[in-house]
């Protein structure tokens, strides 16, 4: 009896096993899962959702009815994360993870939703005082697309415009980055953990600058440090450019000069440059007192 019960034991065993390998079997998903990620100048944005099709159904306004919160997908709710505080439609919100929804009004006005709680499935155990932002957005009617999709567009160095398309509407929101802060604060951080002979780095800091004149003086500072460390090309270039700023011209065009000199011993690194600096080069001589 015992053995026979020690038998039935392992059957048992084998059967739930069995059982839970069965309940793992990976099967197409009717709104499989997606991801899109961009770069907008130092921060990292990515949006992960679930994208259901239209399927012949009308969408916005039945399927998915006015004056009611949507998940911006299927299944669990639709995350979107970033790194550093983004400004959103000119609202400022904080880094993080956030579910995002979208509450459609009318044909004409809808509102976008994010909110903290990033565990949430569709809208169950949403409250909306875990709203982060409320953006108001008008919807684009654009061609009809089967699936829901996110993207991204109108890319800048600081910069650009999220989309999410479905059926015959689009809604978009402007991002952007505070670039400045954390370039500044990379470029510190690089320049104290950089080699004594890191030339480079130096003058590639300076190059950053040069449209950023409140900036001026610590960027002539910075390449006069790589010129002191190896001339070259780049560094001369670099501080041209500085001077130009300042309309000392006569100095910018010695430089240029230079720079043409020194890369004539660089040929491959500064057929990059070259067109840029010869042409420089004859309009700031144009220019020299």
């Amino acid at each position: 009896m015992k053995k026979y019960l020690f038998s039935l034991s392992i059957l048992l065993s084998c059967f739930l096993c069995s059982m839970e390998a069965s309940a793992q079997l990976k099967l197409p998903q009717a709104s499989p899962e997606a991801m899109v990620k961009q770069t907008i100048g130092l921060t990292d944005i990515s949006i992960r959702y679930h994208a259901p099709g239209v399927k012949g159904r009308k969408i916005f306004g039945s399927l998915v009815p006015y004056g009611q919160l949507w998940r911006a997908g299927a299944n669990e709710a639709t995350l979107i994360t970033f790194q550093d505080d983004l400004f959103l439609n000119h609202e400022r919100v904080p880094a993080g993870t956030y579910s995002f929804f979208i509450l459609p009004e009318s044909d004409t006005v809808w509102n976008i939703v994010l909110n903290k709680d990033t565990t949430l499935w569709g809208l169950e155990g949403y409250s909306e005082l875990n709203d982060v932002a409320y953006l108001r957005v008008t919807p684009k009617k654009i061609p009809f697309q089967e699936t829901l999709q996110f993207s991204f567009s109108d890319i800048g160095s600081n910069f650009g415009t999220l989309h999410m398309a479905w059926e015959n509407s689009m809604v978009s929101i402007r991002m952007e980055t505070e670039i400045e802060k954390k370039a500044l604060a990379n470029i510190n951080k690089a320049l104290a953990e950089a080699a004594p002979d890191d030339w480079y780095i130096l003058a590639q800091a300076a190059d950053y600058m040069i449209p950023r004149k409140e900036h001026h003086q610590k960027a002539l500072e910075w390449v006069n440090k790589s010129i002191a460390i190896k001339e070259n090309f780049f560094n001369n270039w670099v501080k041209a450019r500085l001077y130009a700023q300042n309309k000392e011209y006569q100095a910018a065009a010695n430089l240029t000069a230079k720079a043409i000199q020194l890369g004539s011993t660089e040929p491959q690194a500064y057929k990059t440059y070259a067109k840029e600096i010869e042409v420089a080069y004859n309009e700031w001589k144009k220019r020299r007192n």
